[in-house]
């Protein structure tokens, strides 16, 4: 059915919140960006003029086509080779979506996304659309076609759930820097001493390579265990330049609202590692270096102007 251009319009007003609540529940940029577009042509082969309200129409569409895919994901993340992380956004990207409130930025913190991870759909898509979103329980119990108590039960039960999770402390982005410069000097300084005193007793570590790029599946564990391997990993060698096409620099940003550091080859983003901060220090370093999930980080990171030199070369 062909849509006028009044209807494409409509659509494209609300793609930036359609693709900022799929990527919450998918914690994929790229499955995000499907979602939209399967919602797009969903869109298209409806009588748009018989819908009521569009918005509410889209936003049920585009969850319950991002529940399937978390069903169906979570069979497909039992055979992935290694770890499976979320997709880090670097800062300003506009699939971030909405940051006006602590419980929205909260919701799209890499740490954050993490714990949904844990999560039934249903109790990820009730999440995400309260907490991000602020649609009222009877919004979300239509879009979910259950009843509106049943839609509070599970909100509570997954805001317990990511309650449980460690107190995360907000980060500007000038003391995101700091922590960035403070990591980088203990990892490089070629001691374990100063890492230790800036991660938390029961620090982790975890990388994300797909199977493409070596990368820890098993969580390092423990202050000392965290320190002694991030040593290692920042440590110059000739091998590592060789399997990454160049010398990498590297630089202090955010992602997803976390202190984050990006390592570029020759404009390529090959890795974002980011940072999980409380009051008691690091809590958790997790790297993302499967290079199907950096895709958009190195269209953003192309596109940004990032002023300062490199805080370092490795």
């Amino acid at each position: 059915m062909a849509l006028s251009m009044s209807d494409v319009d409509r659509f494209e007003a609300a793609r930036p919140r359609l693709e900022a609540i799929a990527y919450r529940l998918l914690g994929s940029a790229g499955e995000a960006e499907d979602a939209v577009q399967e919602t797009f042509l969903r869109w298209q082969a409806t009588d748009v003029d018989r819908i009521e309200v569009p918005e509410a129409w889209l936003t049920k569409v585009l969850t319950n086509f991002c529940l399937n895919q978390l069903t169906s994901a979570r069979a497909r993340r039992e055979t992935y080779v290694g770890r499976w992380l979320p997709e880090p956004l670097l800062a300003g990207d506009p699939m971030l979506g909405p940051a006006d409130t602590v419980e929205q930025r909260e919701s799209v913190s890499y740490a954050v996304l993490v714990l949904l991870e844990r999560l039934s759909p249903n109790e990820r898509a009730v999440y995400v659309l309260r907490e991000a979103f602020d649609y009222p329980h009877r919004e979300i119990a239509e879009i979910l076609g259950i009843s509106e108590a049943a839609g509070q039960q599970i909100y509570h039960r997954a805001k317990k759930h990511v309650a449980d999770g460690k107190a995360r402390t907000e980060i500007d982005e000038a003391t995101a820097r700091r922590i960035v410069e403070e990591f980088l000097a203990a990892a490089t300084s070629g001691r374990t001493e100063p890492l230790v005193r800036l991660l938390t007793q029961d620090a982790v570590s975890v990388g994300d390579g797909g199977g493409k790029v070596p990368a820890r599946a098993k969580a390092f564990e423990g202050a000392l265990a965290v320190a002694k391997f991030l040593r290692g990993l920042f440590k110059p060698s000739e091998a590592k330049r060789a399997y990454v096409g160049g010398a990498p620099e590297i630089h202090a940003t955010t992602a997803n609202g976390e202190p984050a550091i990006v390592a570029v080859v020759d404009g390529r983003v090959v890795g974002i590692t980011c940072l999980e901060v409380t009051a008691e220090g690091i809590a958790a370093v997790r790297s993302q270096v499967n290079p199907d999930k950096l895709v958009r980080a190195t269209e953003q990171w192309a596109a940004a102007d990032h002023g300062d030199s490199p805080l370092c070369t490795l």
